[in-house]
């Protein structure tokens, strides 16, 4: 059976993200697709537009010496233009090094990412991360 577009898309994503390719990256979201980190930390915010975005992306790689590491564990699909992808990601960052368990929730419009939620799994541990 073959994969879902959706979860195509999201995986194409993950592989840009990982290999740094933010002309893939950038390709894959609508011009005004929003991703939103939840928290009050220097990230968190709705970063708003493709050059929010990999100005975000690009923050992450250089606030941990690029030693931001994701790994995607599973991506769900609805069939209605969603997508939710469940990953395990580590950094180092001032001393500190972090390791946990988030997800990031898609709204897909065609073949565009129009939306994405971030949701961590200890919100707390990440506000002192990024402390």
């Amino acid at each position: 059976m073959a994969e879902h577009p959706n979860a195509a898309l999201v995986r194409k994503g993950y592989d840009a993200f990982t290999r740094g390719d933010m002309d893939t990256l950038r390709s894959l979201m609508a011009s005004d697709c929003t991703h939103h980190v939840p928290g009050s930390h220097l990230l968190s915010g709705d970063h708003k537009g493709q050059d929010a975005i990999i100005g975000l992306y690009q923050r992450l790689f250089e606030e941990t010496g690029g030693t931001f590491d994701v790994t995607l564990s599973h991506v769900c699909v609805d069939g209605r233009g969603h997508a939710v992808s469940v990953h395990r990601y580590t950094a180092e960052r001032g001393g500190k090094r972090i390791e946990q368990n988030g997800c990031l929730v898609f709204r897909i419009v065609g073949d565009k990412f129009t939306d994405i939620d971030e949701c961590q799994e200890d919100m707390d541990k990440e506000a002192d991360f990024w402390s």
